[in-house]
């Protein structure tokens, strides 16, 4: 990934192009393309749904594939002040991208790596009474005050202490260093917004909250962020909507898409009524067929499960305009497409097809894979020439 420096030095150009990566796009497979603009916009418009809460933005998993620098650069220009990523390695990019914002890692802390979190004036959120005894232990030895957040578990049951522990701990905020900057818990179904776990989750934290008066607090994820101000605390803390994902599941996304992936076309060829197509001959031409092999597979994030057989139909392309089947199993390296219903001569070699975008939301490509949209940012490959746009 280039560096921060290349977009805070890049003259304005009337293509809104900010930064490129990867492999020269003449070399490449396929073009990613990322329209920090409509980042920007979907974090202005989750902002101004959770006002007056503080609207962070979580930019771990390498921004949900789409990378951590000009992600938290972009946001951070927009106003962001608070950022989420996973482990200390995400938090030491975001630190450079972000110089003033405050910085929660959700790992934790990993036994010994205290001092790097002084040094990157990075927050742990902890997860357990061990961790936050051995945190303590650090701040006494060190004299570090930099805070921490306080994981309460209250129905995900993956990381954070229980309500129990919440409540023993509660009395250590009248001390003048206690420590804990903020309060936290994590929705397990905000994307059903009539599961009844929602409310329950929102009751107990509210519960926990009374004991933590004056300690800021978060609970809402993306989709949280629409379950209304009962959600909200202070800081509201979206992920995958701010990349295009639609956090309302049930409803028309709100979100303006940010991803654009096209791949070439390496060949068309013709496969007769009766030959099958690519691994294990699970896919069988039912007519005379025309196939386009494109330059991406498997080991660029287009699911193996995507593939389609006789007995399953799997993704979709959009080759000339026209929603186009995979055909056959996904290869490592290649897919193909059954671009029969398209004209003669529609698609040719060097033509680039769309894989994400034009319709074609990360939703969609979710389904036809039988994932959600956060497992398709996440896994997009880099051999994909990248370019970064602020349109």
């Amino acid at each position: 990934m280039a560096t921060i420096d290349l977009i805070e030095t890049a003259p304005p150009v009337d293509t809104g192009i900010v930064e490129k990566d990867g492999p020269p796009a003449a070399q490449a497979g396929g073009t990613l393309t990322i329209d920090l603009g409509a980042l920007a916009a979907n974090w202005q418009a989750l902002r101004r749904r959770a006002t007056p809460s503080e609207c962070a933005a979580v930019v771990k998993a390498n921004a949900y594939g789409l990378g951590i620098e000009p992600v938290a650069h972009t946001l951070a220009k927009e106003g962001c002040k608070t950022f989420f990523v996973a482990d200390l390695s995400e938090a030491r990019r975001a630190r450079a991208a972000a110089p003033e914002a405050a910085i929660f890692v959700l790992s934790g802390v990993m036994p010994g790596s205290g001092p790097e979190f002084s040094v990157l004036r990075a927050k742990p959120v902890i997860g357990s009474t061990v961790e936050l005894a051995e945190w303590d232990a650090y701040c006494a030895a060190s004299g570090w005050r930099g805070g921490a957040a306080l994981h309460v578990d209250t129905g995900m049951n993956r990381l954070g202490v229980s309500i129990n522990e919440a409540a023993a701990l509660a009395p250590r905020i009248r001390a003048e260093n206690h420590g804990i900057h903020l309060l936290m818990s994590h929705f397990a179904c905000a994307e059903e917004a009539g599961n009844a776990l929602n409310e329950k989750q929102i009751k107990l934290f509210r519960e926990v909250r009374l004991l933590y008066r004056g300690i800021p607090s978060s609970l809402a994820n993306s989709s949280g962020i629409f379950l209304g101000d009962a959600a909200h605390c202070d800081v509201v803390r979206p992920g995958v909507a701010l990349y295009g994902v639609n956090p309302t599941p049930d409803k028309p996304n709100p979100m303006r898409p940010v991803v654009d992936l096209k791949v070439r076309v390496l060949q068309v060829r013709g496969v007769t009524r009766g030959e099958t197509v690519g691994y294990g001959g699970a896919w069988t031409a039912r007519r005379a067929t025309r196939i386009a092999v494109i330059a991406a597979g498997y080991a660029d994030g287009i699911f193996r499960s995507a593939g389609s057989s006789d007995e399953m139909p799997g993704g979709v392309a959009i080759v000339a305009d026209k929603r186009c089947p995979f055909a056959g199993r996904i290869s490592m390296d290649l897919t193909a497409i059954d671009v029969s219903e398209l004209p003669d001569g529609a698609v040719r070699r060097g033509d680039m097809v769309t894989l994400i975008g034009d319709g074609l939301t990360l939703d969609d490509v979710g389904r036809g894979a039988s994932t959600i949209g956060y497992e398709v940012l996440t896994s997009l490959g880099r051999r994909y020439h990248r370019v970064y746009r602020r349109d």
